[in-house]
């Protein structure tokens, strides 16, 4: 049974990014922290840090439709294709005070290289093994990519003052200073970027980069002692191909030595079925590849807080990160099969299952919007949510939740 809860929506105001002109009508763009929230543990109590993607972008689809934007019709078949009208903003973190009814923007901090050249939002370039969408600007001309560029997702703070924060192109782990200087990016085996000032390290297992187009690493959490890091990807790997992408339901969790980054342990956490997601399936077909992971914190003793959605409803439950409940070492072998994604659709062995405990659901709670990405525990009792609103490429805005629930989740 879950927790009974009280909710209270904080007001807030996005800032405006300016406007741009189309045929059917005008594109307003808005800043966006959504994407991932964190706190410092030894910050003041009402301070939380969030983290913006890349930088406002669209899929062509919706340009077309929603704007009137005909010329990019040509590019309607191209698989991910998305426009980024605004290639000046880009990945930037916020620091946000939370008061008892509204939220306060403090400041902002764009991430940089070592020179202080902002980073952009672009995807880096692909290879044999790791697919890259098609990026264009307003006139419909494709982008070349950027072994600097970056779609950042989850963010950890740092009792140093600065930041881990994961970012879904490479996928990769970014160790960030307190102004924004992205110190090192940690990637998969045998991606290979051009120096593109700041260090960039060879680290994580190769199969990361088997992550499927626009869903890689997308949550991050760090233990209190900070020896810890876990990540998370958005959805299951298109491993071997797309097609088991699709079909499975588990998605890889990581545990990382936060001082060697080697991995340490491989969990799987399985998502809901579809038809646990009422207000999406009122909308519109839902298949078991919408459903997504979008955030997790950790709330000590080897448990997280898991963030789990579809586009309107969103979930959120403990898991217990059980050390019998790891997966062998050879599953972070890209070479073995048959592949967990492949096993995934049939059932993997319960003993490598998280198991969940549901302790939010918004389909009860229908005022909640959508697109929640970002939590933060406020109290043994509040968390903080937070949706993100895509720079309002299609007319969304910031909305800052708390739940209260009736006793301690922690």
């Amino acid at each position: 049974m879950t927790p009974s809860f009280t909710l209270k929506r904080l007001a807030w105001t996005d800032e405006s990014l300016g406007t741009i002109a189309f045929p059917k009508r005008e594109m307003h763009l808005r800043a966006s922290f959504g994407s991932g929230l964190t706190r410092r543990f030894d910050d003041p109590s009402d301070i939380v840090w969030g983290v913006g993607d890349r930088g406002p972008n669209i899929k062509v689809k919706t340009l077309v439709e929603r704007y009137g934007a005909r010329h990019f019709r040509q590019h309607l078949k191209r698989e991910g294709a998305k426009v980024m009208p605004r290639l000046d903003i880009g990945p930037c973190i916020a620091r946000l005070r939370i008061g008892e009814d509204r939220v306060e923007l403090l400041d902002t901090i764009r991430l940089c290289d070592r020179e202080g050249i902002p980073v952009s939002g672009l995807p880096i370039p692909g290879s044999k093994r790791s697919r890259r969408e098609p990026v264009f600007d307003l006139d419909g001309r494709e982008l070349e990519p950027d072994p600097a560029g970056f779609d950042t997702e989850g963010i950890a703070a740092t009792r140093d003052g600065g930041f881990w924060i994961v970012d879904e192109f490479g996928p990769s782990l970014v160790r960030v200073d307190g102004a924004g200087r992205i110190i090192a990016r940690i990637v998969p085996e045998g991606v290979k970027l051009a120096a593109p000032g700041f260090e960039v390290r060879e680290a994580l297992p190769a199969i990361a980069v088997r992550r499927h187009l626009n869903r890689g690493f997308e949550a991050l959490a760090l233990s209190a002692d900070e020896r810890w890091l876990f990540l998370a990807f958005q959805s299951p790997l298109a491993h071997p191909d797309v097609a088991a992408h699709k079909r499975a339901r588990h998605v890889r969790v990581w545990r990382l030595d936060a001082s060697t980054l080697e991995v340490v342990a491989q969990y799987l956490y399985p998502l809901e079925p579809p038809e646990h997601f009422l207000r999406d399936l009122e909308a519109g077909p839902l298949d078991q590849c919408d459903i997504k992971l979008s955030e997790i914190v950790w709330i000590g003793e080897d448990a997280l807080l898991v963030l789990e959605r579809a586009s309107l409803s969103t979930r959120i439950y403990r898991v217990d990160l059980d050390a019998c409940r790891s997966l062998p070492p050879e599953h972070l072998d890209h070479a073995v099969r048959p592949s967990i994604e492949k096993l995934s659709p049939r059932g993997v062995p319960a003993k490598w299952e998280l198991g969940k405990r549901l302790l939010f659901d918004s389909d009860r709670a229908r005022e909640v919007p959508a697109d929640i990405e970002g939590m933060v525990v406020l109290s043994s009792s509040e968390l903080l949510l937070v949706n993100d609103n895509d720079f309002g490429v299609e007319g969304e805005k910031t909305q800052f939740w708390k739940i209260i629930f009736d006793q301690p989740i922690l």
